[in-house]
């Protein structure tokens, strides 16, 4: 057991001294003036600022009790239903109890009267890496097809161009500011993809940004990204750093940051690579991650490991994010094996991966969890995420019962409803990190991930049906309050203890350094 990692600070366990700090990082990444000022980010004012309407004091520290009062209390655990007027009980990282007037004795109290309490969103797939290259495709492609808008594309622009030139130092801002971004929109826990793995030194800064947000990562181990997909570049040490870092900063199971290993079927050559990725996945006991493209040809191998012609096996310990374009064959596959899938809806439609398998994943039983992908092109709060994925069911079931011709061909489906998509962002996402016996829902004994959602907002005024609210109505701006792990990390609105402008001052050196080294203009209003 270990103190810092409970706190939230993967610690170097292969030695006596604690794990690689803010200042030894700037310092062995030979970080500039810029990211020097980094030492000062998080001497914002303090919670106290807020006066005797702040926090609770000492959130998240070990026998620190607080209550939320009076909120609309969505628990997403069956066992414990929903509450109007409810109570939740914490103390430390943990739930004690759900229930309506509950007895806190002289606990601190949140007044959570006209909000809705409910468990933060999981987000199963996020490229934190690119934070400082926002929006730049936002008019791109996953890849360059040869039709029209294929020119700039995901492929030779964002893994060719960008990624190759970042240094720690931007890896570090970007992985930071991208996990407090999503923080402030009510994101308490993500699986950061981030395909950066260049050297030890990347890797380090990429751990270290997500864990000095204080909020609950899955930090995924991919390769260092190539336009040619010819696996990582001569000296990068994916994957077998793997082995280092799961022993170095994520020994121990009660920490906020967990790990995964990245196991692209694409990369060449195949199956070689991801062969070996795979297996070391499964000695270290650790999710093994896979992007699954139909319209980037990867229905045939996927096909080779589902019939058994490959050394590897689908196992529960799987994630395949996408899984557009895929075969009833690996389908059935999947469900066979218990392995898991995400989505991310508004991505897939935008960036042509294909059709977003919604109805495919139904169909054989899989519940998915949802992923926000890149913010180079779409938004990363789950509002978004969640809505998409609904409408797009809908759309798809209202054109067969109306009769639509292309329509004719799908399944008979029980139309998606909020309750159903809130669960895929919560619940589903926990089970698909294996964090459900943490979070996912507000259960006693569980951490205390929690949303405090403002209902009295001109955008929702009058509540009356509160799935509904959430997920037709709401966006980033009601996210009142945040919790991780028992800690308040957003209070009536505001980040805490975090100096954004300063933030934003790195980012935006670290973003005009990247195109200038990737030999890219900075265009502000680039034509389509």
């Amino acid at each position: 057991m270990c103190k810092l990692c409970d706190a939230g600070r993967p610690q170097d366990h292969s030695r006596s001294k604690t794990q690689l700090g803010r200042r030894d990082f700037l310092k062995a990444s030979s970080a500039t003036a810029a990211a020097a000022a980094g030492l000062s980010l998080f001497n914002a004012p303090p919670a106290a600022a807020f006066g005797a309407d702040g926090p609770p004091a000492d959130s998240g520290r070990s026998g620190r009790r607080y209550v939320i009062r009076n909120g609309h209390v969505m628990s997403m655990d069956p066992a414990v239903g929903d509450i109007v007027r409810g109570d939740v009980l914490v103390e430390g990282k943990r739930i004690l109890a759900v229930g309506r007037n509950l007895n806190a004795g002289n606990a601190d109290e949140i007044d959570a009267e006209g909000r809705i309490v409910m468990p933060g969103f999981i987000d199963t797939h996020h490229h934190q890496f690119e934070t400082a290259i926002r929006s730049f495709i936002a008019d791109g492609l996953l890849f360059n097809d040869g039709q029209p808008h294929g020119m700039i594309n995901y492929f030779e622009y964002i893994l060719g161009r960008f990624a190759p030139v970042y240094r720690p130092q931007d890896v570090y801002i970007s992985e930071l500011f991208g996990s407090l971004s999503q923080l402030d929109a009510g994101v308490t826990t993500s699986h950061d993809i981030s395909q950066i793995h260049y050297s030890r030194e990347h890797s380090e800064a990429a751990i270290k940004g997500s864990a000095d947000s204080e909020r609950r990562i899955v930090f995924g181990f991919f390769e260092g990204a190539r336009a040619d997909l010819q696996g990582s570049p001569p000296g990068a040490w994916y994957p077998e750093g793997a082995t280092f870092l799961k022993k170095r900063y994520f020994s121990s199971s009660n920490q906020l940051m967990t790990m995964s290993m990245g196991g692209e079927i694409y990369l060449q050559p195949a199956p070689a690579v991801y062969t070996r990725a795979w297996k070391l996945g499964r000695e270290l006991k650790i999710p093994v991650v896979a992007h699954i493209v139909g319209s980037f040809g990867m229905q045939p191998e996927f096909d080779a490991i589902a019939t058994g012609q490959r050394e590897v096996r689908f196992g529960a310990d799987n994630l395949f994010i996408h899984m557009t374009g895929m075969s009833d064959v690996g389908w059935q596959a999947v469900k066979d094996a218990g392995a898991h899938v995400s989505l991310a809806v508004p991505i897939e439609m935008n960036m042509r991966h294909g059709t977003p398998p919604i109805l495919k994943t139904l169909e054989f039983g899989v519940q998915p969890s949802l992923s926000v992908d890149v913010e180079v092109t779409l938004t990363a709060d789950m509002f978004a995420q969640m809505r998409s994925t609904m409408t797009l069911h809908r759309m798809f079931m209202n054109a067969k019962a109306l009769g639509e011709p292309y329509a004719a061909g799908f399944p008979q489906q029980e139309l998606l409803t909020s309750r159903d998509v809130l669960r895929y962002a919560t619940m589903e996402g926990a089970r698909d990190l294996r964090l459900d016996g943490k979070v996912g829902s507000l259960t006693p004994g569980k951490e205390a991930d929690i949303i405090i959602l403002d209902a009295e907002a001109i955008n929702v005024a009058p509540l009356n049906v509160v799935p509904g609210a959430v997920v037709s109505l709401m966006e980033r701006s009601n996210v009142e309050t945040v919790i991780v792990a028992g800690k308040v990390r957003k209070w009536r609105g505001r980040l805490l203890d975090v100096d954004l402008r300063a933030l934003r001052t790195q980012l935006e050196a670290s973003r005009d350094y990247l195109f200038s080294a990737a030999g890219v203009p900075q265009n502000l209003f680039r034509p389509n």
